[in-house]
């Protein structure tokens, strides 16, 4: 027999009673330092930093002080320019811009926002979809600031990366069903802050639609399809990426800002 809470029970009848109750699956708990160091997270990071300590170098090296970085030979060679794009043809500033950083306190604050929201979608996406969405949100902020930005503002920084990676996950929390209230509430509060002086609100917007669309894209793509689903997912990352190239350097500069 048994003892049970008020007398004994049978062993035979608590086995037939628990055969038809569902055992509870432990839930894996995520160790510290894959949460927060996923490796493309971490190389991110790491690449962040190299960047801004070779402009910090190169600021050096033409008579300025390290710290002030945006006056450096590589800064102005990789930071974006929409006119130095669009009629010097310097394509590569659409990408190169997101890795540099006008000063110490913009590096250290972007790279805290990434290390706070990065490990969680590098672990729900996977690595190179978690990279794929993070290199085409910075594509839409360069494609925002190429098309309605200033023409000879130089812009940097991964800011419209990182708010591609909230409307990722805005997006997978919608799949989910979960609440988005603090989401949203956090996405607000950013928003406004992107209207103080020298902030760019059209990176951040950018990055954030474009975000969202490569978001929405693997979601729908992983319910629809059964096989071949990352091929399918990696040709549509890819394409979308085209795109907002194409967009970026089809449209000539002064014709928007002009509204001509």
């Amino acid at each position: 027999m048994t003892p049970a809470s008020v007398g004994f029970q049978c062993p035979d009848d608590v086995r037939a009673g628990n055969a038809g109750v569902r055992r509870a699956r432990p839930v894996p708990r995520w160790t510290a330092a894959r949460r927060r160091f996923g490796p493309v997270t971490a190389t991110l990071v790491a690449v962040n930093v190299v960047v801004f300590v070779v402009t910090a170098v190169s600021a050096v090296t033409v008579g300025e002080r390290p710290l002030e970085n945006w006056r450096s030979p590589v800064f102005q060679e990789f930071s974006q320019v929409p006119v130095l794009v669009d009629v010097f043809g310097q394509d590569w500033r659409l990408i190169t811009g997101a890795f540099l950083h006008i000063g110490i306190t913009h590096l250290l604050l972007n790279m805290l926002s990434l290390l706070v929201f990065g490990p969680e979608l590098e672990a729900r996406l996977g690595w190179w979809r978690y990279l794929g969405v993070y290199l085409v949100s910075a594509l839409g902020g360069s494609v925002a600031i190429q098309l309605f930005g200033e023409p000879g503002r130089p812009v940097a920084g991964a800011s419209a990366a990182l708010y591609g990676l909230l409307g990722a996950l805005g997006v997978l929390m919608l799949a989910a069903r979960q609440d988005l209230r603090g989401l949203l509430t956090l996405l607000a509060i950013n928003v406004v802050i992107s209207f103080l002086p020298g902030v760019s609100l059209l990176g951040h917007l950018g990055g954030l639609v474009a975000g969202v669309l490569a978001t929405a894209l693997l979601v729908l793509t992983r319910r629809a399809l059964q096989r071949r689903r990352a091929v399918v997912q990696g040709a549509g990352l890819l394409l979308l990426a085209a795109v907002l190239v194409t967009v970026a350097l089809a449209v000539p500069v002064p014709v928007v800002v002009l509204g001509l």
